[in-house]
C-alpha cells in the first residue's frame, strides 16, 4: 500500500468512473485500475463494484476512503508545514466562499491581499454553503467564509464581520416610501426568496420567523441577481445583504432599498478552517484582511446615489470588524 494508491483510490471515489478518475490523476486508465486491484488483493477484500456505467464503493469501500482521505490530507498538512516554514505567505491557499458573499465581498478586499501576500495563489472555490462544508472536512479546501452558525467542533471559526439586510422593493410599493423599518413592519408580506441550499434563505426564512411575514409561494430565485430583477419587475419584495448594493454593483431601477431600525436582522461571517491545519497561523493573518474592510462599507447609511427617503442613519455604529451580534 502506498500513498499513490490510495490517491486513485479517493480520486475514484469522487468520480464514479475510471476513466474520468484516470484523468485527474494524469494516468491511464488501466493503470489505475490494475493499482486499484491490487489494493484490493492486498487488503482481501472488494473496494468497488464494477459496471459499464459507473463505480459504486461497497460498504468497507467507503469506510477504507474516508480513512485514506485523513492519511492524504495528513501528508498535505506536512508538505504545507514544511512550505509555510521557508515562506509563510507564499504557496496556494485553496479559500471557499458561498454565492451570495463571493461577487459583492471579493472586490473590496482581493487588491489589499495580493498587496499584503504578493506570493500567494488564491484559488477560490464558489459553492453553497453544505457542499463547502463538506470540502473542507475532506480536506479539498484550506478554509472557508462561511455565515454563523456553523456547528462543527473539528473547526475553528475566526468572526469576521456583521452584515446587515436592507428590504428591497419596488419604487410604488408602500413599504418603500418609509425612511427606516422595523421588523413588525414586514408582518403579512410575502418575501421573494433563493432557493433551498442558500444559507440567505435559512436567515431570510429566520426574518420571516420573528416578523411575521412569509414566502412567496411558486417562486424561488437561484442567486440575489435574480431576486433583484423580479423585484425590480414588481413581483415583490425581497431582503439583500448591504453588500450587494454597494459599488461596484450597478443600481437597479425600480428597486427602492431601506434600512432596518433597532435590532435590524443581519447575517454573520466568519472564516473557518480545520483546528488542525498547519497553516492556522497564517489564516489569522489573512482573516484580518477580511475584518478590516473599508470604513462605511457596511453601513446602509453610505450607500451611493439614494433617494433621500431611501436612507437613513440609525445609529453612529459602524458595522466594521468587531460590531457585536444582532439581539433577536
Amino acid at each position: 500500500m502506498n500513498l499513490r494508491d490510495l490517491h486513485y483510490l479517493v480520486s475514484l471515489a469522487d468520480h464514479r468512473h475510471f476513466g474520468r478518475a484516470a484523468e485527474a490523476c494524469f494516468v491511464s486508465q488501466p493503470t489505475l485500475s490494475t493499482q486499484v486491484r491490487k489494493l484490493e488483493e492486498e487488503l482481501g477484500v472488494t473496494l468497488v463494484e464494477r459496471n459499464p456505467r459507473k463505480v459504486l464503493l461497497t460498504e468497507v469501500g467507503q469506510q477504507i476512503v474516508a480513512r485514506a482521505r485523513d492519511v492524504l490530507n495528513e501528508v498535505e498538512q506536512i508538505r504545507h508545514i514544511a512550505h509555510r516554514d521557508q515562506d509563510p505567505a507564499a504557496g496556494s491557499l485553496r479559500l471557499g466562499i458561498f454565492p451570495t458573499l463571493g461577487p459583492y465581498l471579493l472586490p473590496h478586499v482581493l487588491a489589499t491581499i495580493r498587496t499584503r501576500f504578493p506570493r500567494l495563489e488564491l484559488l477560490l472555490v464558489e459553492e453553497k454553503s453544505p457542499e463547502l462544508m463538506q470540502r473542507l472536512r475532506e480536506g479539498k479546501l484550506d478554509a472557508a467564509l462561511l455565515a454563523l452558525p456553523v456547528h462543527d467542533d473539528a473547526l475553528h471559526a475566526e468572526f469576521l464581520f456583521e452584515e446587515p439586510f436592507l428590504l428591497a422593493a419596488p419604487d410604488a410599493h408602500p413599504l418603500a416610501g418609509r425612511r427606516a423599518l422595523k421588523l413588525a413592519d414586514l408582518e403579512d408580506q410575502h418575501l421573494l426568496l433563493l432557493e433551498d441550499g442558500h444559507c440567505l434563505r435559512d436567515q431570510a426564512l429566520e426574518v420571516c420567523r420573528m416578523s411575521g411575514a412569509s414566502e412567496k409561494q411558486g417562486f424561488r430565485a437561484t442567486s440575489l441577481e435574480t431576486l433583484r430583477q423580479m423585484v425590480a419587475a414588481n413581483v415583490g419584495v425581497t431582503l439583500l445583504p448591504v453588500l450587494a448594493v454597494q459599488p461596484p454593483i450597478a443600481r437597479t431601477g425600480n428597486v427602492h432599498l431601506t434600512p432596518f431600525r433597532g435590532h435590524a436582522p443581519s447575517r454573520r461571517i466568519a472564516m473557518f478552517w480545520r483546528k488542525s491545519s498547519a497553516m492556522h497561523t497564517f489564516l489569522l493573518q489573512l482573516a484580518e484582511v477580511f475584518k478590516r474592510l473599508p470604513q462605511g462599507l457596511l453601513d446602509p447609511a453610505t450607500l451611493p446615489a439614494a433617494k433621500p427617503s431611501a436612507i437613513v442613519k440609525t445609529s453612529r455604529r459602524r458595522y466594521v470588524g468587531r460590531t457585536p451580534h444582532v439581539k433577536r
